[in-house]
């Protein structure tokens, strides 16, 4: 792979995959924008692409598991006390996320065929950007009146991980959407990134095994140099992308990223109806 293509794609996983903008939209429309502009596309075999594809989720999912690898070890932790009867705050925390997670992985394996379709297109992802960027500012207006994940209730897990089905849509953003469910069910907001990311973990370790599954399927289960380093610069770019978003909301709101969103699906809009660009249309 052409090495700024690499570099170009780690690093929009990477800063992308935790913030409420959509990971997917942004790689879709960053590879529409490189071929645009003339530069030669990712190169290698499907096998390789998806291989390095892998890559890029376990970098940001270890990324994600070392800025929380406190709560990572409660949930471990949660499970022996599961498995032994003993229950407790910390087996509580996995069920919470096993709840919250349950929704999408069902979802998902039944319509993954349908999202690699129609829903890839320039217009939809222009849409939801726009929309559900409204919709977190919203649900980011709503009274704060639970600060502790203990005080987050089997209902809340179930909502939000109803909502987080809608993910799917590119454009919509699994971290987005789970932020505003949270923030609507009264979570303050770094308790509401908190319990989104938390998600995200056996959400991108889920969506990494399907991916190696057919990547082992495809009978190539070589690891590329390429697929090393854009794990590497992955996790790089998660984890401070982590960082400073927790560090943010623990003092101000999400309104930048509000704002980023509906100038993002204005521009896309008008590119689309006023021009016509729409270059991923029937993939």
């Amino acid at each position: 792979m052409v090495f700024y293509y690499l570099v170009f794609l780690a690093v929009v996983q990477g800063i992308t995959e935790f913030l409420p903008i959509s990971s997917s939209a942004h790689l879709i429309l960053g590879r529409d924008l490189m071929t645009a502009i003339g530069l030669p596309p990712a190169q290698g075999t499907a096998a390789d692409q998806l291989a390095f594809d892998i890559a890029l989720h376990v970098g940001s999912l270890g990324a994600v598991l070392l800025y929380f690898r406190r709560d990572a070890i409660e949930m471990v932790m949660g499970l022996v006390d599961g498995l032994t009867g003993r229950g407790g705050p910390r087996f509580r925390l996995l069920l919470l996320v096993i709840v919250g997670t349950v929704p999408i992985l069902v979802v998902g394996f039944l319509v993954k065929d349908i999202v690699a379709g129609f829903l890839r297109a320039t217009e939809i992802i222009a849409w939801m950007t726009l929309v559900f960027g409204i919709a977190l500012w919203v649900a980011d207006r709503t009274k704060t009146t639970k600060h502790d994940p203990h005080a987050i209730t089997m209902r809340d897990a179930f909502i939000v991980g109803l909502l987080q089905c809608l993910a799917i849509i590119p454009g919509v953003s699994r971290s987005g959407i789970t932020m505003t469910a949270g923030r609507l069910l009264g979570l303050d907001r770094p308790l509401s990134a908190r319990f989104a990311l938390l998600l995200a973990m056996p959400t991108i370790a889920a969506a990494g095994l399907l991916a190696t599954y057919d990547l082992y399927k495809q009978g190539n289960t070589r690891l590329t140099a390429d697929a090393v380093l854009g794990g590497g610069l992955a996790f790089i770019a998660a984890w401070i992308a982590v960082a400073l978003m927790m560090r943010w909301l623990r003092h101000a709101n999400y309104t930048p990223f509000v704002v980023y969103r509906i100038a993002l699906g204005l521009l896309l809009l008008a590119l689309v109806y006023g021009t016509g660009w729409s270059p991923n249309d029937g993939m």
